[in-house]
Order: structure tokens, then sequence, then C-alpha cells
């Protein structure tokens, strides 16, 4: 292994190839970083361009766009709350109240090393147990993923507030996961006679209105004060923070690793479970949602190892682990390889130049993160008279250019809309995007695993592994609806003592 991957780093140090690496870095930097553009549209964007590649080349560069661009979605998640990418909706719930008190440079310090470190732990898993964690995925089925899928629903009775409402928002999102095809008898649903809902509702549209478009239309009503930052001083390597952060970066960097091989599930759910497990292991949960570190930490160590997980199975498999990957085994197949159990014996080469020039990425996100924030952090001093119609117009494009699709920037404003009003009662909207994101998991894995066991439920509760998740959710909604009422009999009993 260590002369392989001394091999693919002679390869990667080519000047050419070693250019390609840092200009990807670079695109991935500015187009994760913009609202409503993420990784899939940056590799299908590239796509063509690889065509005249050799495959190392190629594969290098589009796997380091995914890297980074799962990494630069804090930026804007975190001055602005407006995720770049999905991935980064998390990271915004902590971040951007950093920001709102004038700690902008400490958290995208905390971003930058998480993600940093998040990313180096998922690839040296990749690089050191592949063929162990690809076993691990097989073990995997239909009960599994759609117990996996209801224990990151339990995220809502962790985000502190209403459990009811975060309850109601996670119906929500699972009503509106299931407009369009059905996945299994292919009817349409909830279309109403559009076919412009045929397909289902995008993401994108939903991300970028509940919190980029909600945030413009708070600020145009005048009631928040001009943030001016003349310089963000970040810095990265900080002790105290590293010190009360380092367990959460673990914890979440292994868990990151482990939901991202497992196909389907993405780099999403791994920030979304990582935050909650950090809520549910912290001694202030009250504090999250609030500005704390280790709200960053998590989603950012667990969003960034995952993106790297996901690689896994399309190494070792041929099995995408993410939209993204999906993206990447088309490009695969287009210059005539196969990912798959012989893939990695037949083409070392191009797997350990991959491999190294991951670890490059991460290394490169240290280095250069720091200096693109700081250029793109000025445009806090423009006044937000005039930041806010450029946020809109990024929104716009971004979330046209992803289906080219007027009806998804309409749907988008109306999300924003929503968002707007519904913040105004204290709704949670991240259990709205729980529900989008998890809700197709758990409707096909239910009805696939209802049609192994033939109707039979007994399937979920027979097999350890899906019978363990599942209790873990239940056990985590009961404290949730308990704790609440043994802290307001024990405040009542020492009234009355």
């Amino acid at each position: 292994m260590i002369d392989s991957l001394l091999h693919g780093l002679a390869v990667v140090l080519q000047p050419m190839n070693f250019l390609i690496l840092l200009s990807a870095v670079f695109l991935g930097f500015i187009g994760g970083a913009l609202p409503g553009i993420s990784g899939v549209i940056l590799v299908v964007i590239l796509l063509p361009v690889t065509y005249g590649m050799e495959p190392t080349t190629a594969f290098m560069l589009l796997t380091a766009i995914y890297a980074s661009t799962v990494f630069s979605g804090l930026i804007t998640a975190i001055l602005y709350r407006a995720p770049g990418t999905p991935e980064a909706v998390m990271t915004s719930f902590d971040g951007y109240p950093m920001t709102q008190r004038g700690e902008a440079g400490k958290a995208l310090g905390i971003g930058i090393l998480s993600s940093a470190v998040g990313g180096m732990v998922g690839t040296i898993a990749l690089i050191v147990f592949t063929p162990m964690l690809a076993s691990v995925a097989l073990q995997f089925s239909s009960p599994e993923f759609f117990a996996l899928a209801v224990l990151g629903l339990t995220v809502v009775a962790s985000l502190g507030g209403s459990i009811l409402l975060g309850l109601i928002g996670a119906m929500i999102g699972l009503f509106i996961a299931s407009v369009g095809i059905d996945p299994v008898t292919g009817t349409l649903r909830y279309t109403f006679g559009n076919l412009n809902l045929a397909s289902g509702i995008n993401l994108i549209p939903i991300i970028v209105g509940l919190f980029a478009i909600s945030e413009v239309l708070k600020r145009a009503q005048g009631n928040a004060p001009h943030q001016t930052i003349k310089k963000v001083r970040i810095r990265i390597f900080d002790g105290a923070i590293l010190k009360k952060i380092r367990a959460t970066l673990a914890r979440s960097s292994i868990l990151g690793v482990g939901i991202g091989i497992l196909p389907g599930i993405g780099a999403s759910t791994a920030a979304m479970v990582s935050y909650s497990e950090a809520v549910r292991w912290s001694k202030h949960p009250e504090r999250f949602g609030h500005g704390e570190p280790e709200g960053i930490a998590a989603p950012e160590s667990a969003n960034n190892a995952a993106a790297m997980g996901a690689l896994v199975p399309l190494f070792a498999l041929g099995i995408p682990g993410s939209g993204t990957t999906a993206i990447i085994l088309g490009a695969f197949i287009m210059h005539g390889l196969q990912p798959g159990p012989a893939f990695m014996s037949g083409n070392g080469e191009l797997i350990y130049a991959v491999f190294v020039g991951l670890l490059l990425v991460n290394v490169m996100i240290l280095a250069f993160a720091k200096p693109f924030v700081a250029v793109l952090s000025r445009v806090l001093n423009v006044p937000y008279a005039a930041l806010g119609p450029l946020i809109l117009i990024c929104c716009v494009v971004g979330t046209y250019s992803v289906q080219n699709s007027m009806f998804d920037v309409w749907l988008m404003l109306g999300f924003g809309v929503a968002g707007f009003f519904l913040e105004k009662i204290r709704f949670p909207l991240v259990a709205i995007i729980l529900g989008v994101v998890l809700g197709p998991i758990a409707e096909s894995e239910l009805r696939r695993s209802l049609a192994m066991s033939q109707g039979d439920p007994s399937i979920f509760f027979t097999r350890p592994i899906s019978a363990s998740l599942l209790a873990v959710a239940i056990l985590v909604v009961t404290l949730a609806i308990v704790m609440p009422l043994v802290k307001r009999y024990r405040s009542g009993a020492n009234a009355t003592s």
C-alpha cells in the first residue's frame, strides 16, 4: 500500500496533474460557496472537459471538485445563512448566530479545521479500510436503511423547542418528498395535473428558499442592523476551541465515514445525524442553535468524512454512495472503466492517484481556505440594500441552472415566503429539510422491506441491526417527551419546598 501511495504521489505531482488538481480546488471553492450550486452541478458541467483527458487526470479533477465543494458550502452558510450546498444546511444553525454576534472569523476557523479533519479521516479510512467497510455496507438491506432513516428523523427531538412543531415539520417534509412519481408503482402523486411536479420537487429550491430567500426577506424589513466587518480574522488552530471540540470532531468524523459508505444515504444525512449526536452528548444542549462551536464542528467534520466515505462503495462495489458519485460513476463508464470488486487490482495507479489527490485537497483546504474566505468575507461590508439583491440574483441563477427550470425558481420563491412566515412563529425549518431528505429513503426502503416479508412488519424487529436502530429512535423520542415533564415536575417541587 505504501508503495502504491508513493507511486500515486508521483503521478499527482506531475506538473499538469498538480495544476489541474489546484484548479479543481479553487473551482470547488467558488462553486460550493455560491448558493444553489453544488458538487453535482460542477461535476456535470465539467464532464465534457474530461473527454479528452487521461482517466487518472479526469478523476483527480472530478473527485477534487467533489471534495472542495462539500467544504466550501460552509462559507455562505456561516456568513449569510445561505448554505452554498445541501451538506452545509446544519452548519448555518450555529455558524450564522456566531457571525451575528461578531464571531465570523472564529466560526469560519472552526468550520475550516473541522472540514479538513473530517476529510482527512474519511480519506484515510477510504485508503486503509475500503475492503472491510464495503463488507459492512453489504450487510445493510432495506430494513436497515429504513431504520436508519427513522433514526435520522428523530433529530427533530434533539433540536430544542417544541417537539410537536418538529414532528409537524418532518411530516411536511415527508409530504413534499412524496410529490412526483411513485417509486414502486410508477403512478403520479400530488402533482395536481402539473407535469413540472412529475419528477418531484428538487432539494435545491427548498433549501435556497427556506434559508437564503427567507433571510433576505427578513433583512429587507430593516429590523436587523447592518453588519459591517472590516476584516474577518480567521484563526484555524485555536487551542482552547480545539480542546472543546476534539471529542466532537472524532465522533462526528467516524460517524460520517460510517454513514457515507452506505449507498444512497449521503453527506447531508451524515451532517444531520452528527449534529443530533452532538446535541445528545453535550452537557449544554440548549446552546445549540445559538452559536455553539460544536454545532459547526459536528456537521462539517461529518459531511466531509461522509463525502470521502461515499467513494468506498463506488470503488469497491460499483455502487454510487451519493448523487455526485453517481455522476462520477457515469464518468468512469464513459471512459470505459467499470468500478467493482476487481477494479482496484486492475487500476491501482488511478485509484491511488485519486487517494493521494484527495489527501492533498484537504491539505489545500487548510492552506488556501483562509485567504479565499478573507476575500469573500469583505462582501459583508457592502450595504445589505445592494447585497440582498445580489444574493437573490445568485439564488435565482443557481436554482435555475439545476434543471433549467423557471418552475424551480418560482418554487424557491414560494418556499422563501413560507420560510419567512414560519420563522416568525419559531418553526424549526430544519425539520422540513429532514423530512425531504430522508423521506424518499424511508418510503422506498419501507415498501421494499414489506415486499421482502410479504407484508409482515416484524422484519424490522427480527433483524438485529434494524431492531437496534429503531430501539434507539424510540428511546430518543420518548426521552424528548419525558425529560421536559420531569424537569417541570422537579422545578415545581423545588418551588413548593
